[in-house]
């Protein structure tokens, strides 16, 4: 995609949206394995989003935080602490997150560049052309 140094581009690009969409599929049947209700599904899918509003200290700020909740690293180690400590809602809340990062990576919404929103590791998003 022309103007964005370094995203993805043909083939490489469909296997990463595809990977999200296998995170989110996994993630939630891993997520009702574990029990989890509906409910808090819905209530703490778009959650991570709260991110966004480290863009009010600026693009460099923003994709800072923003990356670091939106990779696979912060769900996967709190899945593993539930798994870890027997605690099914921190599994539950660690497999939504993940459920979240793999629907945004299905959507086309990659890891952000610290030069504007738009800008990602999946090319520029499309709303804000």
């Amino acid at each position: 995609m022309a103007g964005v140094r370094g995203a993805v581009e043909g083939w490489p690009k469909a296997i990463l949206r595809l990977e999200g969409a296998a995170a989110l599929a996994v993630a939630g049947a891993l997520f009702r394995i574990e029990g989890g209700s509906g409910i808090l599904f819905a209530a703490l899918i778009l959650l991570p989003d709260i991110a966004l509003a480290a863009y009010l200290a600026g693009p460099k700020i923003g994709a800072i935080v923003y990356n670091a909740v939106h990779t696979t690293i912060g769900p996967l180690l709190l899945s593993a602490a539930g798994y870890a400590s027997g605690r099914a809602l921190i599994i539950q809340i660690g497999m939504v997150w993940l459920a979240h990062v793999g629907l945004d990576r299905l959507l086309g919404f990659g890891l952000k560049y610290a030069d504007r929103f738009a800008s990602t590791h999946l090319g520029i998003l499309q709303a804000t052309k």
